[in-house]
Order: structure tokens, then C-alpha cells, then sequence
């Protein structure tokens, strides 16, 4: 109950999350019928970089300040418009003081059929983000343990859906929650897209938790990972990955374009690197510098 997400809003893994899950929601816009966005771990939707916790590590200097910043490449400018637009949009002055956590900018993005169910278990965060959606039909915001709605919350009634598990990773065997909060969502709603989001960090069990997930015998999951320095002496978050189950077709060779110019503007040493491959499903082709 101590995670606070301001400290870390608009940082590198932000910045991987959000690009990923905007094309999620693009695709998802292909179709007519409209779909719904499940936020297992909300936050309060929209963070102001300007207050004392966002400058006190000023963690989103490295992450979305470069990118806005950065000369991008045609096609990757063209992938990451529909989120960095939206960045934009909160800041209609210029500069860069509101950023929009996932609930936020998922609503930001949603055609008048669209959906969002956000869940957030922080009695103060749920208050800033009731607020934040308060008289909006479209969003249905709900003081709930994210891990719950997972059985609860699925599947939606619209039956197309985009399941977002974001947990703070402040407490031991959430690697092992992730594992068990997926296949039991998976079994309640198999034709879902899940992306869950995962840290890297010295000794994390990653190795045992790819494995945990390719046991589950789920036909599609695509990988992307992202780290932009060394674990050489470090104890914090020194990348951050995605699990994308039922992923768009698309998505493997967007990320082949995304995944090199997020490394290359957010590295903060020579040993950035980044990864997407396939836990299960398609050929297993792993890109990497």
C-alpha cells in the first residue's frame, strides 16, 4: 500500500507500456464492435511531473522528456503518434508537465464504443481517479484488489477486451501472482489480449518466470523487453518487459521498428539492450543489440 506510481510516471517502462498499449488499442479499433480496457492496477490516471514526488526523482527526464525530445525515424513516428499525441494533448502550452497513466490515456484513445473498467485498491489513489473520470459513461472505476477482477470482471460483456496487469512489485512472489492471475483470467476468457507488465532488475527470476508462462500451454504469447543500463552495482529497475497474450498479428514487427529507437533515445549507458520473441506460439525470433 506504499507504491506510488508518481514518482515513476512517464519513466522508461512507462514509456515501453504505453507505446505497446496504445497499438493494442489501435488494432483492437480495426473492427467496428467496441471492446473494453481492463486496468487491474489503475493508479490515479493523470500525473503531474511538476509536483515535489515527480521532480524529487525526476525519473521521466530519461523516459518520455527524451522521447518528445528525440528526431524519430518515419515509421516509428507513425507507430508511437496515437500515444505521444495524447501526451501532447494534455499539454497544449508546450513543455511537459501532465502525463497520462494507462486508464487515462486507453480513454484518450477509445471511439464512442469503447470501454474502460479501472481498478485501484489505494483508498486515495481511487479517489483521484473517480475524480478524474467522475460523470464519464464511458468509465467505470471501481476500489478493488486489481488481482480480484480478474475472475471477477471477466469476461466483459462487449466479449472483446484488452486486460492490462501493471502491479507495483512491492511484494515478494509477484512474479508467481502474475503466472496465476493469467491463467485463471485466461480460462474465464480465452479470446482476450493481456499485456502484463514485468521489472528487470538484478537477480529477478526472469528465466523462471518465462517458463512458469510457457507452461500454461497458451497458444500465443509475444515478449518485449526493454533494459537501458547495467545491473552492475544497481538494486533498482534497470529495464522492464511485456507479455502479450493473443498479441495483434502486427505487433511483432511493430516492435522490431519501436524497440531499437526506444533503446537508442533512453539508453543511460553502453549496455542498453532490447529483446521480442515468442514465449509460445510463432517462431521463436529473438532481435537484440
Amino acid at each position: 500500500m506504499n507504491y506510488r506510481h508518481i514518482y515513476h510516471a512517464g519513466n522508461f517502462a512507462d514509456v515501453l507500456k504505453h507505446a505497446v498499449l496504445a497499438r493494442l488499442v489501435v488494432y483492437m479499433q480495426k473492427k467496428d464492435a467496441g471492446f473494453r480496457v481492463l486496468d487491474t492496477h489503475a493508479g490515479v490516471g493523470l500525473y503531474d511531473l511538476s509536483s515535489e514526488e515527480a521532480q524529487k526523482t525526476g525519473e521521466w527526464q530519461d523516459g518520455i522528456g527524451k522521447l518528445l525530445a528525440a528526431e524519430l525515424a518515419p515509421q516509428v513516428a507513425e507507430l508511437l503518434e496515437p500515444y505521444l499525441a495524447a501526451v501532447r494533448e494534455l499539454n497544449p502550452d508546450g513543455g511537459l508537465r501532465f502525463y497520462p497513466g494507462s486508464p487515462k490515456l486507453s480513454r484518450m484513445l477509445f471511439r464512442t464504443q469503447d470501454r474502460l473498467s479501472a481498478m485501484e485498491l489505494h483508498p486515495e489513489d481511487y479517489l483521484k481517479l473517480h475524480r478524474l473520470f467522475e460523470g464519464d459513461h464511458h468509465a467505470r472505476i471501481t476500489e478493488l484488489d486489481g488481482w480480484l477482477s480478474l475472475g471477477a470482471h471477466l469476461p466483459p460483456k462487449e466479449k472483446r477486451g484488452i486486460v492490462l496487469v501493471d502491479p507495483p512489485f512491492e511484494e515478494d512472489g509477484e512474479y508467481d501472482r502474475l503466472v496465476d492471475g493469467l491463467a485463471r483470467a485466461y480460462r474465464r476468457f480465452p479470446g482476450g489480449t493481456y499485456c502484463l507488465w514485468y521489472p528487470i532488475k538484478k537477480n529477478a527470476p526472469l528465466k523462471e518466470f518465462h517458463e512458469a508462462l510457457q507452461a500454461l500451454d497458451i497458444p500465443k504469447m509475444l515478449c518485449a523487453e526493454l533494459t537501458v543500463r547495467s545491473d552492475r552495482g544497481m538494486t533498482g529497475l534497470t529495464g522492464s518487459g511485456l507479455v502479450i497474450v493473443n498479441p495483434p498479428f502486427t505487433l511483432k514487427d511493430e516492435l522490431h521498428a519501436l524497440l531499437p529507437a526506444l533503446k537508442d533515445h533512453m539508453a543511460q549507458d553502453r549496455y542498453a539492450s532490447h529483446r521480442a520473441f515468442w514465449l509460445r506460439g510463432e517462431t521463436k525470433t529473438v532481435k537484440q543489440d
